[in-house]
């Protein structure tokens, strides 16, 4: 990252809870970005069907509605601009209506389209769909034929030129980008600060040495040649870490499971899961896009790898609520951030939601704690404590309790902060607090299938586990993670402030 951003961007989180006004900094901090790859135009032709073809059994759409919208690698580069970032798409247009079009969506969404190049021996890359009264019922795609693209290269060191902060990759197989453009960028890849590769077949760019690859689940498979078994997709993506490291080249894989959320692995971490607003198919058009560009803004301005996961996994679920081809803005991740936040529930809320979850057949998982500097082993317990079940209630002990707990100097945030950051959590459900020192009233009253507690204590510490065993519940002790806690936290704010005092 450059000097000038580093010296714009206010301290970022040291783990992954969304802070509410991460965004904005993120957009104040705006990191220069390059994206390249495969622009699209997508189209979207759309009126009501009231009959049948005589022709044929399919519907008769009266298209009354036409919205064109950037897509693919353009798609990728609108949404950074839409977040903050100074943008320039390194791609190719047909020298055609359709790439005068999408040539002008980029422009009027602030995109810098200097290295877009004006192909005129072939077609742009366009997706037309017609949609019947909200239901898609066919597609027609124009495609460019596989050739070298003059210039691309040229246009790629005119945008390096630029000293961005990150670059990322779109490559969809069209064939715009082939193996002299993975050479270029290889050996200018110290040019290219975070480099974040969105690529169907991941295994081509592994001589880029990427710092993170994003593939989804069928991109894995390619990576893995076998797929990854259902239903527990992460957990099989997690045990092949290392070989999608491996295979990848890539310093961190984030996998990303639509339904299923997202998992980031990174060497040396615990693997980190995110979890997603399921929604039909249907309105997923681009989440993967937006996912990316927010990804790779966070990442260009400095967030640790956890909370940009987090940050990709809120622009997704943003765009996944709208149909057609969307984008996130940083009006839009900030409403979501802050809407994930301000979750706190009270008891008697807690009670009704955690029945209408066990009567859908849902298992419930309960942990609690003070979690009032919130750090990375926090982070990794809430993660694995999510994992035990389908729900993940957090009990947070009030001001008073904290105050008894940890001194009278604690809690360093109120109730109502901590319950925003940890709301902001996706592996988080719901949050509640509590005013005892011990949550055995919750518990009675929940009755949760499982109560989770950090890896330093044991079932025979807990003055909570009589009350779980006593209505048939189960207590696990979830795995330590040394070297971060509250108070070690604490201890390095302090010596640092200390260190500048005398200085």
């Amino acid at each position: 990252m450059s000097e000038r951003t580093r010296d714009t961007v206010a301290p970022p989180l040291t783990s992954a809870p969304l802070a509410a006004d991460l965004p904005e900094r993120l957009a104040a901090a705006s990191p220069r970005v390059v994206v390249l790859g495969d622009a699209v135009l997508d189209c979207w032709m759309s009126g009501p069907s009231r009959r049948l073809s005589r022709e044929a059994p399919v519907p008769v759409v009266e298209v009354d509605r036409t919205h064109a919208a950037p897509g693919g690698a353009a798609n990728t580069a609108v949404n950074l601009a839409a977040m903050g970032a100074k943008v320039r798409l390194v791609s190719a247009v047909g020298d055609d209506d359709d790439g005068h079009t999408l040539r002008r969506l980029l422009e009027r969404a602030g995109v810098d389209t200097a290295s877009v190049l004006h192909d005129g021996q072939a077609p742009t890359a366009a997706k037309r769909r017609i949609v019947a009264d909200e239901a898609m019922v066919a597609r027609y795609d124009t495609l460019p034929p596989p050739r070298r693209i003059a210039g691309l290269l040229a246009a790629l060191e005119s945008a390096l030129d630029t000293e961005p902060d990150a670059v990322v990759v779109c490559d969809y197989g069209t064939g715009a980008l082939d193996e002299s453009t993975v050479a270029a960028l290889a050996s200018r890849r110290d040019r290219c600060g975070v480099l974040v590769v969105d690529a169907h077949d991941p295994a081509r760019w592994a001589p880029v040495a990427p710092d993170v690859v994003t593939p989804n689940a069928g991109e894995v498979a390619t990576l893995l040649r076998r797929d990854l078994p259902a239903p527990d997709r992460a957990g099989a993506a997690e045990a092949a870490a290392a070989e999608l490291r491996d295979r990848s080249g890539a310093a961190s894989v984030v996998v990303t499971l639509d339904r299923d959320g997202a998992l980031l692995l990174a060497d040396g971490l615990p693997a980190h899961r995110t979890w997603a607003r399921p929604v039909p198919e249907s309105r997923a058009c681009g989440a993967g896009d937006s996912f990316t560009a927010a990804l790779t803004l966070a990442l260009a301005a400095g967030t640790p790898a956890p909370t940009a996961v987090e940050l990709a996994q809120a622009a997704a679920d943003v765009v996944v609520g709208r149909a057609g081809t969307a984008v996130c803005s940083t009006a839009d991740l900030t409403a979501r951030v802050g809407a994930s936040g301000g979750m706190l529930s009270s008891a008697e809320e807690i009670e009704r939601l955690v029945a209408a979850h066990r009567a859908a057949g849902r298992r419930i998982v309960f942990t609690n704690g003070c979690f009032d500097v919130v750090h990375r082993g926090h982070v990794a317990y809430l993660n694995q404590a999510k994992r035990l079940g389908d729900v993940l209630v957090v009990a947070l002990n009030a001001d008073d309790g904290v105050r008894r707990l940890k001194g009278p100097d604690r809690p360093v945030n109120s109730l109502s902060d901590r319950a925003a950051v940890i709301g902001a959590l996706s592996c988080v459900d719901h949050v509640v607090g509590f005013a005892d020192d011990t949550p055995v009233a919750l518990l009675e009253a929940l009755r949760p299938d499982v109560y989770a507690k950090g890896g330093d204590y044991t079932p025979e510490m807990l003055p909570e586990t009589p009350t779980v065993a006593g209505y048939g519940g189960r207590v696990v002790i979830l795995d330590y993670l040394a070297d971060r806690s509250t108070t070690a936290t604490l201890e390095r704010i302090r010596a640092a402030g200390r260190v500048r005092a005398q200085s």
